[in-house]
């Protein structure tokens, strides 16, 4: 089967998702090392990125005849893992309504301020509506666009999505960029300088995954 090159939105899960495929076979394979070595994290792609897709294999499981088995398809679904915080503190308890392209989960953020709900690995947008009756508040979801923090507008993306705003992060350096960066590496206890640096990713990577 011919490498498959990477649109805005795909990673590894749902590029393996609409060919029946399990994502961590696909991402270990061996033709798939230099993109493992680049990228590192199975999430993050960017357009023009070539993966190789390989056959899918038939694979026999020994099952008695006359009763009823079930088979769980490995790597489905994906899980959307949201932190609500307001002045850096979570807010626990909150009643929410997550629609995921058309679906409905109705619940409240937990204790640490998060909403973890599993989702089907393709889902490409979603809409979140936080609160309740006269204080509520919508936000639409962009689902699989993150770029890696190697490029600039991952960098711009996880500053977004960490409070730190800097408007579309579409990998220009901007005034708003090197605003939030100074207030990033304040808050992480960086060297305030403006710029993006090894330590900076780093820091970004880790409180964007925690």
């Amino acid at each position: 089967m011919p490498d498959y090159k990477v649109k805005q939105g795909d990673c590894i899960e749902s590029i393996a998702f609409e060919r029946g495929l399990f994502w961590k076979s696909m991402w270990d394979h061996q033709q798939n090392t230099e993109l493992k070595r680049i990228r590192k994290n199975p999430n993050y792609l960017l357009p023009g990125d070539k993966v190789y897709v390989p056959d899918r294999q038939l694979k026999e499981e020994p099952c008695a005849t006359e009763q009823t088995h079930r088979f769980k398809r490995k790597g489905v679904p994906s899980k959307i893992h949201i932190v609500i915080e307001r002045d850096g503190k979570p807010l626990a308890n909150v009643p929410y309504v997550l629609n995921i392209e058309g679906t409905l989960f109705s619940k409240k953020t937990n204790a640490r301020g998060e909403i973890i709900q599993p989702i089907p690995p393709n889902a490409r947008s979603g809409k979140l509506r936080l609160g309740e009756e006269d204080d509520v508040e919508e936000y639409d979801l962009v689902l699989g666009h993150m770029d890696p923090v190697d490029v600039m507008s991952g960098v711009q993306a996880r500053l977004n999505h960490l409070g730190f705003e800097v408007g579309d992060p579409d990998g220009k350096v901007t005034t708003e960029t090197i605003a939030a960066l100074k207030a990033f590496q304040k808050r992480a206890g960086l060297q305030v300088t403006g710029e993006i640096d090894q330590a900076t990713r780093d820091a970004l990577e880790k409180e964007h995954i925690t």
